[in-house]
């Protein structure tokens, strides 16, 4: 029982030393001044939760380990670096709400600096959008891999030619780009249109009825704990400009975002089928160079390359560790690549005769 405490207290106090040290690069790096002090405030925050864990180890009679910046911590500082802060800002969200942790200090309150920008609301939306890139990179990343790994895989183990094995894949790789283009050019202009329509629906409403504009502006003030008599004020206010209270409505009650809609559907297509397709060259581009054996040896061993990196990714949006993510991504590949490598084998077997 003691042994597990001082694991979970070691834990605790290299989240939180991982935490202070990731604010610390984004204070430095970030391009707007007050925004760089709210990450100064958040990383003395995380200092003082790490003090608050050397307390409890050494309360224990335990040594507390130095310092040492986590591989998380540079890989998010890096891409900051090259990307900007807001690059990497829904990341580090995530691993806030994954990492929480009781202690004296308010996480709370650090994560409402955080969220809550002082810079202006553009920033926000920018910030929101652009960090989601890099997860959405990952995943479909992994995607053209697991799938076309396993592809490879079932045409090996049913003991056909090197050429029919690269034909195979490049045209898993063609089509499954292709579909995840598709899908995700339609899933965006549906999202659109979806908006498009509550957007429609409200401003309809608001023509007929214009006074339920502040009423429900009112509300959603009050909401979000202002007095009566401010939210009413504030409400009153921005109901003298219809298309003012439309936009207000539409971000606070439905929480769209007018001017984006989702993103541009072919921005997501094009860099879906990119992504999937940079996953999916790695089983199969080292029959390009080698043959039989040594090409099937080579696919596995850039495949478990890829499923790395990817892992290494996954990482940095689960807050899990990232040797536990490499691990999990292999194990799961496996499992899949070995079920249609004995498959392809059954098959080539009994059509050969």
């Amino acid at each position: 029982m003691k042994n597990h405490r001082q694991r979970h207290y070691r834990n605790n106090l290299r989240i939180e030393r991982d935490n202070a040290a990731l604010y610390d690069s984004l204070a430095g790096l970030a391009s707007d001044h007050r925004l760089g002090l709210a990450y100064r405030r958040i990383a003395d925050g995380e200092r003082a939760n790490a003090a608050f864990w050397e307390g409890q180890l050494e309360r224990m009679g335990v040594a507390v380990p130095p310092p040492r910046i986590g591989v998380r911590v540079k890989v998010l500082t890096w891409f900051a670096r090259r990307f900007g802060t807001e690059f990497v800002i829904p990341t580090v969200a995530r691993l806030e709400h994954a990492d929480h942790l009781p202690t004296p200090v308010d996480r709370e309150r650090h994560r409402d600096h955080f969220v809550e920008s002082p810079a202006p609301d553009t920033r926000g939306r920018h910030r929101t959008r652009s960090g989601n890139t890099l997860r959405a990179a990952v995943l479909g990343a992994n995607d053209g891999l697991v799938s076309n790994g396993s592809l490879v895989m079932g045409m090996a183990g049913a003991t056909t030619g090197d050429h029919a094995i690269l034909l195979a894949g490049f045209a898993g790789l063609v089509a499954g780009a292709c579909s995840m283009a598709l899908g995700e050019w339609l899933s965006v202009n549906s999202s659109r249109e979806f908006y498009q329509a509550q957007i429609a629906a409200r401003a309809e409403r608001l023509a007929v009825a214009p006074e339920d504009g502040a009423r429900s502006l009112a509300h959603i003030y009050r909401e979000k704990g202002m007095e009566q008599d401010t939210a009413r004020a504030l409400a009153d206010q921005i109901a003298e400009r219809p298309r003012t209270v439309l936009d207000t409505l539409v971000r606070e009650d439905l929480g769209i975002d007018p001017d984006e809609l989702g993103g541009s559907a072919y921005d997501a297509a094009i860099s879906s089928f990119c992504l999937f397709a940079l996953g999916a060259l790695f089983p199969v581009a080292p029959y390009l160079f080698l043959k039989a054996h040594a090409a099937f040896m080579g696919s596995i061993a850039s495949t478990v390359a890829g499923l790395v990196l990817i892992g290494m990714g996954t990482a940095l949006f689960t807050g899990r560790s990232m040797a536990f993510s490499i691990a999990r991504q292999l194990g799961i590949t496996a499992a899949a690549a070995g079920i249609t490598y004995a498959v392809g084998h059954v098959l080539g077997t009994a059509l050969a005769g």
